[in-house]
C-alpha cells in the first residue's frame, strides 16, 4: 500500500478504493477501532462492521467524488471536511444519487500513515 503522508492522501485513496471496488484497500484505510456513521442513527464500529458497511457502498458500483475539501491538523490528529457526491445502482437496478458533507477525524499512526478514526459522511445532518 502507498504510504499516506497526509490526511488528504488517505481520503483520496479511500475514494479510489470504493470506486474501483477494492474492499480490502478501503478497509485498510481505517483504524482497527474506527467508527463510521453509516447513516444517521447507525454506526459501524471496528474492522468487521466497517467491512460490511463499505461492502454496501461498493455494491452500488458507485462513482464517488469529493467536491471541496478542508483539512485542519493539530499534531497527530486531523479534521477533514468535504462535500461529496455518489452515483450508483442499487441491487434492484434503481439509480442511487447521494450527496453530503463529510466530517472525518484522521490520526497519524506510529509509522507515519494517516488512518481514519471517525468517518461521518453526513456532517451536521446528524444534528437533526
Amino acid at each position: 500500500m502507498t504510504h499516506m503522508t497526509n490526511p488528504r492522501e488517505t481520503v483520496d485513496h479511500l475514494i479510489r478504493a470504493i470506486n474501483s471496488g477494492d474492499l480490502d484497500a478501503a478497509v485498510a484505510l481505517y483504524e482497527t477501532g474506527g467508527v463510521m456513521v453509516v447513516q444517521p442513527g447507525s454506526l459501524a464500529r471496528g474492522t468487521a462492521e466497517l467491512r460490511a458497511a463499505l461492502a454496501g457502498f461498493i455494491a452500488l458500483k458507485p462513482v464517488l467524488e469529493s467536491r471541496a475539501e478542508n483539512v485542519v491538523e493539530a499534531g497527530d490528529v486531523a479534521l477533514y471536511q468535504s462535500r461529496w457526491k455518489l452515483r450508483g445502482t442499487d441491487p434492484a437496478g434503481q439509480p442511487v444519487d447521494l450527496a453530503g458533507e463529510s466530517t472525518d477525524v484522521l490520526r497519524r499512526q506510529e509509522d507515519g500513515r494517516w488512518l481514519i478514526a471517525l468517518d461521518n459522511p453526513w456532517g451536521a445532518r446528524l444534528l437533526g
